[in-house]
């Protein structure tokens, strides 16, 4: 990835609805130029542009963080764990726990459903840490192309 790709990148960051002709105009690039590699970067998977919302502002009141251990193959529980709908979130890490996952329900009730039906219910999971988040203080995507 080129230079100019990761100035495009960057500003989709700060504003995905940001017009080519802008972007364009920033970066030194014509509008056309800028489609096309816009293009390109979506096609490769390198850039996914969508509408980030406000879970509570939808009426899903209950988010938390889910430390998995299990025994065994931890990518095959993770791609079991990446296909509950309320599962957004899933990485392999190193640590106290084999997978980390973040989960956003309704309430708490559709909590203890994935938990406790979904997830402990794997037969590779050995035991689960529920994080429950009270308060969301930043989240941001702008972290650029570094």
């Amino acid at each position: 990835m080129d230079e100019l790709s990761k100035q495009i990148i960057e500003q989709l960051q700060e504003d995905g609805r940001r017009s080519y002709a802008a972007i364009g105009k920033a970066v030194g690039l014509s509008e056309a130029a800028v489609r096309q590699r816009v293009q390109r970067l979506l096609d490769s998977g390198m850039v996914q542009i969508v509408g980030v919302t406000d879970p509570l502002q939808l009426g899903f009141l209950r988010q938390a963080m889910i430390g998995v251990n299990v025994s065994g193959d931890a990518q095959l529980v993770a791609d079991a764990l990446a296909e509950i709908p309320e599962i957004e979130y899933v990485v392999l890490t190193a640590g106290s726990f084999d997978l980390l996952v973040e989960v956003v329900c309704r309430d708490d009730e559709q909590l203890l459903e994935v938990i406790n039906r979904r997830i402990r219910s794997l037969d590779a999971v050995t035991g689960t840490e529920t994080f429950v988040y009270l308060k969301l203080r930043k989240q941001t995507y702008a972290w650029g192309t570094r």
